[in-house]
């Protein structure tokens, strides 16, 4: 999908640094999570290093950390343009489904430790009931999780149909 359209670039700005502040709410490092929502404005999804240095007015050592974190966390993948020694960052494709199925697959671990700490307290100890409770909430999450990617990818597939229509 192209578009024409201008762009406000102050508004594009004012839009990254506040849902990269969103992000860093959430727990994203503030650098990588300014880099992801300046990779989320772009059309084409890809920046250079100089041009996300240049987009955030950061220094290149600020943006070679921080998309070392993207690439570590699977958010961001470094590609090479052919003929170029540049490297350019690309948002991966359907990237918060795989981040929501990387946590899922985290879930599993956690119940394995928390089922640990349980036997290790004793299933009725004050301690042992409130990580029993905490085990069972992130079971419940695990159990929901998969359903819900299910529905995303049936709900994505109509949305994508509509807007092409």
């Amino acid at each position: 999908m192209t578009s024409t359209t201008e762009r406000d670039t102050q508004a594009v700005s004012q839009f990254v640094e506040r849902f990269g502040g969103i992000l860093a709410d959430t727990g994203v490092p503030r650098m990588p999570a300014r880099i992801l929502a300046a990779l989320l404005t772009t059309d084409s999804g890809r920046l250079t290093a100089a041009e996300i240095a240049d987009l955030l007015q950061i220094s290149p050592a600020a943006v070679s950390g921080a998309v070392r974190y993207l690439t570590t966390v699977q958010i961001v993948s470094r590609e090479r343009e052919p003929g170029s020694r540049r490297d350019v960052y690309r948002m991966r494709d359907n990237v918060w489904y795989e981040a929501t199925f990387r946590k899922d697959q985290m879930l599993v671990m956690i119940d394995e430790v928390l089922g640990e700490g349980v036997s290790a307290l004793g299933p009725d100890t004050e301690a042992g009931t409130r990580l029993d409770e905490t085990r069972e909430f992130f079971r419940f999450c695990h159990s929901e999780i998969g359903s819900m990617l299910d529905r995303w990818r049936v709900h994505r597939e109509k949305w994508l149909g509509e807007r092409e229509a």
